[in-house]
């Protein structure tokens, strides 16, 4: 028998939207800022400004979003916290982690099944996608206070501009926004490979927040 159960929260299923949709956005936007790929024909039309500006905000919205899902992952119910994305700490977690990536790998039939909203194995992949998130927001806003020396980001990664660099700053930027691109092929891939497989609602989850847990 399976039961309904609720597992992703209202803002768990918020701020993954709301980083799919700054990821989609910033990529793009970010693509075009080193690669100009349109020809502005007057330069009243402003496509870098603009284009820069798009970027901006959702540089913001995109952090606003990462600290507020940091900060559910210690208020929020138990598919959610903390310890969920260290299975690797327990015995019986990396024990998950085997099995699941023994599935993954095509040298098991058997089909993992967690409690948990996360496999083991996938919890992990999340753990590592929150520090590239992160990676993204210091070198971003590290380059972005080169525009006002002495403002409030210049003053608060500006030394990552002595230590490391602007174009490494920039270069780290650069193939981290690859990284996450080839995480999102992945992601929506998995998601949907385990929604045929456990017929569990995978899909639907991060939609209404519920799914089938047998």
């Amino acid at each position: 028998m399976a039961e309904v159960r609720y597992i992703w929260e209202w803002p768990v299923r918020l701020t993954h939207w709301t980083n799919a949709i700054s990821i989609a956005v910033l990529s793009l936007t970010g693509y075009y800022i080193g690669h100009p790929f349109i020809t502005a024909p007057e330069t009243a039309d402003y496509v870098m400004g603009w284009t820069r500006f798009t970027h901006f905000v959702f540089a913001y919205v995109f952090t606003l979003s990462i600290i507020s899902r940091l900060i559910w992952a210690g208020v929020g119910n138990r598919h959610c916290t903390w310890k969920v994305f260290f299975p690797w700490l327990t015995t019986s977690g990396r024990r998950n982690m085997w099995k699941v990536f023994k599935y993954y790998t095509f040298t098991n039939k058997e089909i993992p099944r967690d409690v948990w909203g996360h496999n083991s194995l996938a919890a992990v992949t999340y753990s590592v996608v929150m520090l590239l998130f992160l990676t993204q927001i210091v070198t971003g806003f590290a380059l972005y206070g080169q525009f006002n020396p002495g403002g409030f980001w210049s003053s608060i990664f500006g030394p990552l501009l002595v230590w490391i660099g602007p174009q490494w700053l920039r270069l780290i930027h650069h193939m981290v926004m690859w990284l996450l691109i080839g995480f999102t092929i992945h992601h929506v891939y998995s998601a949907w490979l385990m929604d045929v497989k456990e017929r569990n609602g995978t899909l639907g989850s991060i939609f209404g927040g519920y799914k089938f847990v047998k």
